[in-house]
C-alpha cells in the first residue's frame, strides 16, 4: 500500500501535471490545428477587405481625378487591342513592305482582364446608385 499512497499523493500532482501542460504545449490537436488555419485566414483577408472599402470610397466620388483611373486605363487598353487587332492587321495587309509595331499583348491582356473585372464592380456600384 505505501507505493500506491505515495503514487497518488499529492506530492506527485505537480510534476504530473507540469508534464502533461509541456505535452499539450509541444502537440496540438486537429481542432486547435483548425481554429488556428481559421484565425490566420481571418487575418490573411483584412487588407483586401481594407482595399475593397477604399476602392467603394474611390469610385464614388465625384472627382475625375479620384474616381477617373479605370475608365481612362480600360480607353488606353481598348485603343491598344483597337491597334492590335484591327488596324494593324489592316495595315499590314495594305503596306506589308512598312511594318508597323508590336505591342506588348500579354501585358495589356492582364491589365484588360483586371480592368474589366473592376468594370463589374463598378456597374454593380451603379445599379446600387452610388457611382455617378
Amino acid at each position: 500500500m505505501g507505493l500506491f499512497s505515495t503514487l497518488f499523493s499529492s506530492n506527485i500532482q505537480a510534476p504530473v501535471a507540469a508534464i502533461g501542460s509541456l505535452l499539450d504545449e509541444l502537440y496540438t490537436s486537429d481542432e486547435e490545428a483548425v481554429n488556428l488555419e481559421i484565425l490566420k485566414q481571418r487575418v490573411a483577408q483584412q487588407p483586401n477587405l481594407v482595399q475593397s472599402k477604399i476602392n467603394q470610397v474611390q469610385a464614388s466620388h465625384r472627382s475625375l481625378f479620384v474616381a477617373g483611373a479605370r475608365p481612362f486605363l480600360m480607353w488606353v487598353c481598348g485603343l491598344g487591342f483597337l491597334f492590335a487587332f484591327v488596324i494593324n492587321p489592316i495595315l499590314q495587309w495594305i503596306w506589308p513592305d512598312v511594318g508597323t509595331p508590336q505591342l506588348p499583348l500579354a501585358a495589356m491582356l492582364e491589365l484588360t482582364l483586371a480592368m474589366l473585372g473592376l468594370a463589374g464592380l463598378r456597374t454593380v456600384e451603379k445599379v446600387k446608385g452610388v457611382a455617378k
